[in-house]
């Protein structure tokens, strides 16, 4: 379980994460753009930095491998070099003209005649050295200690001739190797006697020679002074060079260190240092760089990267900061404008509505404030159109209220008529009258937008009574409507009109009887009812102005745009009429509508 402690920071760490989410979830879109572009610019810049470090590590890797290399490399070229001349020290205390000429300054007592042998000795040291690249000079001390030497004619002290010499007695015949300091480095041998028949390898004096240390490096190392510097040390003493970069006591550090390179800070400063041991002499090469002058090109680089992030960041937040700009400060603008649009206050808004944006503009910005305008612009007219509304509903329902007095007196003036013509037995007047009456009560009526099929078919009925008084047995009247349609609910007034537009554009024109059928289908749902005619039909450009309204049926006014119009007002644009006609072929309308059953009518005519 945790602790009383681990749980309280748990919780703490719970309710920081919870408090950033819930602020940053509530700022704006101004603060939100400025963080996002911070946080991208840091996280691409740590990405940069990582990969920046990553190479870098391998190129520093890389630079040390390289370094030791290179260092092997010097160090081989070196010590073949000093293979050579281990080679002519062999060539010299084997050559038999001087084997000959020491044996006989050895055993020779006349002072001139070892005078002559010592010339001769040297003479033949100078064809030795003359062949010689990187040999300074070349030196046979004999057993009394006498010097001959070619080449470069530096004096050997006492002190030093002493050493040599019991260097190479030590060696007995081998090759050794005696650095003297200051850059001087000489190689020692013991001549042995072997010639003719005294093969007897007693000593016969000792060679020494003088190599030029310094032009073997500088022609076989592949860095210049400006990269560093190489040494050699023999642990004890320096070999190379007479100046060293680093002092004694460091140089002794430096190869107590374990790893072959490495980093490391002496009294100059920091070094980089790569080092190898010679398994031919023992010593040791070391190649010391200062790390600012190896590195400084790496940290011009990381120097430079981290100045154009910081740029690069700053211009991203200026250019950011503006751009939200540009996006917050017109919504800011929206946003007060719908505030005054709460209160009501809809005064200059259409004016003020582009303020924040140039027209010019054509981003989502502008496009966002033109669409606002518009809004207003609308809202006015809704209102305008609103107002003016009311005040002709008022002005309808007042003349209704005025109008109300002529229906009932026109009622009872016709059931009074209908008594007179019962009374004087008159059937088919006293017929007309109550078709005209039911009529008129039916179509006077507004209350329902929606009536049963029954009903509207019988105020057609009555409509064609009237109409069959006139025009007697030329009106052929017939109905197609099956019994199970009969509650189906249309418009008021969709059938009565389209009769009424039969009789006045097909019977009328003609002297002939004119068959009017009226014909009701259901099919998935929907309702078709027909209205027919074969009377002399419609020309194209009058069809075309009826389509449009602009002919209307006689008597109520009520044309085909209204229908159409009360249809779509009331079940939608997909539902509506469609006439046909041709010339001398007759006129068909059919009128599409949902098939809707007597309680759906009710609770649709109760809800309009």
């Amino acid at each position: 379980m945790l602790s009383w402690t681990g749980q309280e920071e748990r919780r703490r760490r719970h309710v920081l994460i919870t408090y950033f989410k819930s602020a940053y979830k509530n700022a704006g879109i101004h603060h939100k753009m400025v963080l996002l572009i911070t946080v991208l610019m840091l996280v691409n810049f740590a990405v940069v930095a990582v990969i920046l470090k990553y190479v870098f590590h391998i190129y520093d890797n890389q630079m040390y491998k390289k370094t030791s290399e290179v260092l092997n490399i010097s160090s081989i070229g070196i010590e073949n070099e000093l293979k050579d001349v281990e080679k002519v020290t062999f060539k010299v205390i084997t050559d038999e003209q001087l084997q000959r000429y020491l044996l006989q300054l050895e055993k020779e007592t006349s002072p001139y005649v070892k005078m002559v042998l010592r010339k001769k000795i040297t003479n033949r040291l100078i064809a030795f050295a003359g062949s010689e690249t990187y040999v300074y000079s070349m030196m046979v001390i004999d057993k009394e200690g006498q010097v001959m030497s070619a080449g470069n004619r530096e004096g050997i002290p006492q002190e030093l001739r002493s050493t040599l010499t019991e260097l190479a007695d030590e060696y007995d015949g081998s090759h050794a190797w005696y650095a003297a300091g200051h850059s001087s480095l000489l190689a020692a041998r013991q001549f042995k006697s072997f010639t003719d028949s005294n093969f007897t390898l007693n000593g016969l004096g000792t060679l020494a020679i003088r190599v030029r240390i310094d032009r073997i490096v500088a022609d076989r190392v592949q860095t210049s002074g400006r990269d560093g510097q190489l040494m050699i040390t023999d642990g004890r003493r320096m070999i190379y060079p007479e100046t060293p970069l680093l002092s004694e006591s460091d140089i002794q550090a430096e190869l107590g260190r374990k790893q072959p390179y490495g980093i490391a800070t002496y009294t100059g400063g920091t070094f980089f240092a790569a080092q190898i041991k010679s398994s031919y002499t023992g010593w040791t090469y070391l190649h010391i760089t200062p790390f600012d002058d190896m590195f400084r090109s790496i940290t011009i680089i990381k120097e430079i990267v981290s100045a154009i992030f910081v740029i690069m960041l700053l211009i991203a937040l200026a250019l950011g900061t503006r751009l939200s700009g540009s996006i917050t400060q017109p919504i800011v603008q929206l946003i007060q404008n719908m505030r005054k649009i709460e209160k009501g206050d809809l005064d200059r808004l259409e004016e003020e509505a582009l303020g924040a944006v140039p027209l010019s503009t054509q981003d989502e910005v502008g496009l966002l404030h033109r669409t606002y305008k518009k809004m207003i612009r609308r809202i006015r007219e809704l209102i305008n159109e609103n107002v003016a509304k009311q005040l002709l509903l008022r002005e309808t329902e007042l003349k209704a209220l005025q109008a109300q007095i002529n229906p009932h007196f026109l009622y009872n003036t016709l059931e009074s008529v209908n008594w007179l013509a019962k009374a004087n037995k008159q059937d088919r007047i006293s017929e007309m009258v109550e078709a005209l009456a039911f009529l008129l009560r039916s179509t006077v009526s507004f209350e329902e937008q929606l009536i049963p099929l029954q009903k509207e078919l019988d105020i057609v009925r009555s409509y064609v009574t009237i109409q069959k008084t006139r025009f007697d047995e030329r009106l052929d009247f017939h109905l197609d409507v099956p019994e199970e349609l009969m509650d189906a609910q249309i418009p008021k007034l969709t059938l009565q009109p389209l009769v009424e537009n039969a009789i006045h554009y097909a019977l009328e024109p003609r002297i002939e009887p004119c068959r009017i059928t009226i014909v009701v289908r259901e099919s998935e749902g929907a309702l078709f009812l027909r209205v027919e005619d074969d009377g002399p039909g419609m020309t194209s450009d009058f069809l075309e102005k009826l389509r449009s309204g602009q002919i209307t049926t006689r008597g109520r006014g009520i044309g085909l745009a209204n229908i159409q119009e009360r249809i779509n007002l009331t079940f939608g644009t997909p539902w509506g009429i469609e006439l046909h006609s041709e010339s001398g072929a007759g006129t068909l309308i059919h009128v599409c509508i949902p098939y809707v059953k007597g309680d759906q009518g009710r609770v649709q005519g109760a809800t309009g």
